[in-house]
């Protein structure tokens, strides 16, 4: 991930995101993917609550493709990256990774997750607003 839309969100993993081993659950993953894309926008000004009251819009997530290369940890910190790159109009791909941050930088997880942008009210696509997609290249 290297572009000037990169962004990089680190998370500890708890007791609550594994399963009886102290390993992470799988669909964990992509809680804490989602959480970073969150945190992409928050970086940029945005928060999805004023994206709804002041533009009607939301984003939701269309497609996922996910690899499990290791497992993480109780107790690892993680570092959750996220790239966007445009995809038409109405859809973003975001290509996604998460490392454990200690003590080699291990991929753990590699994912792109197709987020498309639609009305709040009707859930109908719409067309994402020139502000989200300024900067991204």
């Amino acid at each position: 991930m290297s572009s000037a839309s990169s962004f990089g969100w680190q998370t500890r993993v708890y007791w609550e995101d594994t399963d009886g081993g102290g390993v992470v659950y799988y669909a964990n993953y992509l809680r804490f993917m989602e959480r970073a894309r969150s945190e992409w926008l928050r970086a940029r000004g945005w928060s999805q609550l004023t994206l709804v009251a002041e533009h009607s819009i939301l984003f939701i997530v269309a497609n996922v493709n996910i690899e499990y290369l290791k497992p993480a940890r109780l107790d690892d910190m993680l570092f959750v990256g996220c790239e966007p790159k445009p995809e038409g109009r109405v859809t973003l791909l975001f290509q996604q990774a998460i490392r454990r941050t200690a003590p080699d930088g291990e991929l753990l997880t590699t994912a792109l997750v197709r987020v498309a942008c639609v009305d709040a009210h009707s859930f109908r696509p719409k067309r994402f607003p020139g502000f989200v997609l300024e900067g991204l290249s």
